[in-house]
């Protein structure tokens, strides 16, 4: 039995309280549906800036009526310190998904993401604090590894944030070892890879590659790749979050707390590959997207040309073992952008 496997069964037998911030973001709603699935007591705060109701939705959909009767909802903002208190209090385990993400937005208006990232963060650590929080479990990310020329990209080597963003992801873990050292606060950090999978936006000028791909193959639309082709990202299925999540939140060895680990899978997938990997599935359903070919523009700021994960961390001291590759993502997010973009 893994320890995924165990883990879950553990949670099954004893139950926990939760608190999963941004709970109504596509990383957030995932989560929610995987604790409830669990029965585990969850409570969910959001301010739906980014956050959808319908995700929310189709979760309580896929659980029993008991099931999400164990979920609360409360509608606030991580920038209120009185809301991360009221949030936090008699929660075991904090999964802080709340931010506002992508690095292009963080060029056009790194306030927004400083206010959110950073103060945000910082209100929930001590709130966190305050109510007696057994892990504080939070989304880093790749970004911070910035300029740093290595690969595959190892925990204890980076360079310098190429965005606002990049910066307020490593303030956060910046944060949390001070709050460990002075507060005794336990703390994880996950540096996300490229996640993707069902509920994620497809819409808007800051949706992720993957689910913007998919929906404009689908529509008939564009599809424009940022420079050549040639940048590649270690794309990591959301299944594979919500596991080292739950280990994150539940790892009993000292020696594994106060971390930080990366969350991906160990590959590398280019923009290409990536537009072929969709358009070949895609067609087999529709035999004129066949002859679709990509647009190519400037590339864009603030982004890295290559990604790559070691996550060999993650794998000896925390139990990931990753379930799904990209391959296995695509064919699931594939059938759930089909059944809700028609």
């Amino acid at each position: 039995m893994s320890q995924y496997e165990s883990i879950k069964k553990e949670l099954r037998y004893h139950p926990r309280r939760w608190l999963i911030t941004g709970v109504a973001g596509f990383i957030g709603s995932n989560l929610l549906e995987s604790l409830l699935k669990l029965d585990q007591t969850v409570v969910g705060l959001d301010n739906f800036v980014t956050g959808k109701r319908e995700n929310l939705s189709e979760v309580k959909n896929t659980v029993s009526e008991e099931q999400w009767n164990r979920f609360k909802l409360i509608e606030d903002d991580i920038q209120s310190a009185r809301a991360c208190y009221n949030a936090c209090i008699d929660v075991q385990y904090v999964l802080h998904q709340a931010a506002l993400g992508s690095v292009s937005r963080s060029i056009e208006n790194p306030k927004d993401s400083n206010d959110n990232n950073i103060t945000g963060t910082l209100n929930l650590m001590v709130a966190a604090i305050n109510t007696n929080v057994k892990r504080f479990v939070y989304a880093s990310s790749s970004s911070v590894y910035g300029d740093h020329p290595g690969l595959p990209k190892i925990e204890t080597d980076i360079g310098r944030p190429l965005s606002p963003y990049a910066v307020t992801k490593y303030v956060n873990e910046l944060y949390a070892e001070q709050f460990a050292g002075h507060y005794r606060l336990e703390s994880i950090g996950l540096r996300y890879f490229n996640v993707f999978g069902p509920r994620q936006d497809p819409e808007g000028p800051y949706a992720a590659v993957i689910p913007k791909w998919i929906s404009a193959i689908i529509k008939g639309k564009k599809v424009f790749i940022n420079g050549t082709g040639e940048t590649s990202r270690d794309f990591c299925f959301i299944e594979n979050v919500v596991q080292i999540n739950l280990l994150a939140a539940t790892e009993m060895n000292p020696g594994s707390v106060n971390q930080v680990y990366n969350v991906a899978v160990n590959a590398r997938t280019d923009l290409n590959q990536l537009f072929e990997m969709l358009l070949s599935r895609l067609a087999m359903g529709n035999e004129s997207l066949k002859n679709i070919k990509p647009c190519y523009r400037a590339f864009r700021a603030g982004d890295v040309l290559h990604s790559q994960a070691d996550i060999s961390k993650a794998v000896r001291l925390l139990g990931y073992s990753p379930t799904h590759s990209i391959e296995q993502g695509l064919d699931e997010s594939l059938a759930w952008y089909k059944k809700n973009l028609g």
